[in-house]
């Protein structure tokens, strides 16, 4: 006997979701999770403060960038929540008043948890370089880890990784030195 073909989730089933947990529709599946964990949400939380006055700001560094925490993204029929993205001013020179974007982000960052891994890496990797995002950052607060990937063609390659208190400069914020134990310390 087949089995019933499963609908499609829709932004009306993503609206539903309590807001202690995040939403996400992937090749129309809807995926919760709960809200990051206090590793996950620091390290996201230093990332943005340390690549913020450099290249949002231009304190420190070239400037240029809108970086933005948890911005929803709509790419195609899939939406998504990157734990930071990234987008060049030539690109969005201002942002919009809008409560979800569709221009996708020049640079993604997901801070990986044991819940989110798999899917950051398997499923919305994908995502992100079908629809052009030249940048992705894979950080784990467990392993104390940063993987640089670059779009290559259809997909993303790791360029780098680095671990614990390295310093480093990761593409596409090469300008600026970054310590990466600053992500660990709680």
């Amino acid at each position: 006997m087949a089995r019933p073909a499963r609908s499609r989730a829709t932004y009306d089933d993503l609206l539903a979701v309590p807001s202690n947990q995040v939403a996400e529709l992937i090749d129309g599946l809807l995926h919760t999770h709960p809200r990051p964990a206090a590793r996950h949400t620091n390290a996201a939380s230093v990332l943005g403060e340390e690549l913020g006055p450099p290249f949002r700001r231009g304190r420190g560094g070239p400037g240029g960038w809108v970086i933005l925490d948890e911005p929803e993204l709509h790419l195609g029929a899939d939406i998504l929540v990157p734990d930071l993205a990234g987008w060049r001013r030539a690109r969005m020179p201002e942002i919009p008043d809008v409560p979800f974007f569709t221009l996708p982000p020049d640079w993604v960052c997901e801070v990986l948890s044991p819940s989110t891994e798999a899917i950051d890496r398997s499923e919305k990797l994908p995502i992100y370089a079908r629809q052009g995002v030249a940048h992705a950052w894979l950080v784990d607060p467990i392993a104390k880890t940063l993987e640089v990937l670059r779009l290559d063609g259809n997909a993303h390659r790791v360029i780098a990784t680095w671990r614990e208190s390295a310093r480093v400069r990761a593409e596409p914020f090469d300008a600026i030195e970054l310590d990466l134990s600053l992500l660990w310390q709680l």
